[in-house]
C-alpha cells in the first residue's frame, strides 16, 4: 500500500504541469486528496490508525474512478489499464496496436512514468494522441491523475482509451483508475513464479498478456508452468502469447480489443 511506500503523488505532473487540481467549488479533483485522509483514525492502534487512512485512500479514489468511468461511458471509450513490472515490452506493444488499428479503431493514451516524455513521444510518433503523467516518486497512477489527463486527451466517441500504468506489480493492484480491465503484462525474460510473488496484479487483471514470445527459442521460460501459476491466482484469467516484434498472437489481441471497443459502442452495455 502506498501510504508505506511513502508514494503520496504530490510530485506528479502531467504533461509538464503541476497534477492537482485548484478547487474552485465543485470540482471532484480537488488537491490533496491523500493529505486529508491523514487525520483519519485517531483512537486505537498505530496499526489500526494506518488501515483507516489506507481505507480512505481507496475509497476517495474509487469515487473519483467512478466519475472517470461515467465520463468515458458517456462517449463509448473503451478504457485499458496495463500494468507491468518495468522492462516488459508495454510500450513498444502500444506502439504496434496503435499502427495495426490506424483507420480501424480511434486510440487514445495516457502514459505514466516517474519520469521523463519519451514513452508518450514514441506514442504521439506513431500517430495517438497521448497525455504523459510523470508522478515523481510516485510507484502509481491513480484515479486523480487519470481524471485530470483526460481534460486534456481528445477521446474519440467509441475509441480505445490505454492507459499505461508505471511500472510496478504492487500498488497499482489496488487503485481503480476507471477501466474496463486491467491488462497484465508478463514477459518471457521474467520468472515463470511473477503470479505467485505478485498474486494481487494477477488476480485483479482480466487478461494476461505473455510478451516477447519471439525470445522463447533463446530461455528457459515454462510457458505452461506461468499459465498455471497464473491461473492457480485467478482461474478466470484470459492469456494470450504476443509477440510486439514477430507479431504472434497479434491478431487474437487486436480482434479482442475491437470486440470490446464495439460492445462499449453500444448504448445497452452494462
Amino acid at each position: 500500500m502506498c501510504t508505506t511506500c511513502g508514494c503520496g503523488g504530490e510530485g506528479a505532473t502531467i504533461d509538464g504541469h503541476d497534477g492537482h487540481a485548484h478547487d474552485h467549488g465543485g470540482n471532484p479533483y480537488q488537491p490533496g486528496a491523500r493529505r486529508r485522509t491523514q487525520g483519519t483514525g485517531q483512537e486505537g492502534s498505530a496499526g489500526s490508525r494506518r488501515v483507516l487512512v489506507e481505507q480512505a485512500i481507496l475509497a476517495k479514489n474509487d469515487a473519483l474512478a467512478r466519475i472517470n468511468r461515467e465520463r468515458l461511458a458517456a462517449k463509448g471509450v473503451f478504457a485499458l489499464n496495463l500494468v507491468s513490472s518495468p522492462g516488459s515490452g508495454k510500450t513498444t506493444l502500444l506502439v504496434k496496436t496503435i499502427e495495426a488499428l490506424r483507420g480501424r479503431l480511434p486510440v487514445a493514451v495516457v502514459e505514466g512514468d516517474q519520469q521523463t516524455s519519451q514513452d508518450a513521444e514514441r506514442i504521439r510518433a506513431a500517430g495517438a494522441p497521448a497525455v504523459q503523467i510523470n508522478t515523481g516518486k510516485g510507484c502509481h497512477l491513480d484515479a486523480l491523475m487519470v481524471g485530470r489527463a483526460l481534460e486534456r486527451l481528445p477521446l474519440e466517441t467509441g475509441g480505445l482509451l490505454m492507459i499505461e500504468n508505471v511500472g510496478n506489480l504492487v500498488c497499482p493492484a489496488a487503485f481503480d483508475l476507471g477501466e474496463a480491465h486491467k491488462v497484465v503484462v508478463l514477459s518471457v525474460t521474467e520468472g515463470e513464479d511473477k503470479p505467485l510473488k505478485y498474486p494481487d496484479m494477477f488476480r485483479a487483471a482480466s487478461l494476461m498478456l505473455l510478451n516477447k514470445c519471439d525470445l522463447l527459442p533463446h530461455l528457459d521460460f515454462d510457458v505452461e508452468q506461468a499459465v498455471a501459476y497464473a491461473r492457480r491466482v485467478n482461474p478466470e484469467l484470459r492469456v494470450m502469447r504476443v509477440s510486439a516484434r514477430s507479431g504472434e498472437g497479434m491478431a487474437d489481441w487486436l480482434a479482442w480489443l475491437e470486440a470490446e471497443a464495439a460492445a462499449r459502442r453500444d448504448p445497452g452495455h452494462p
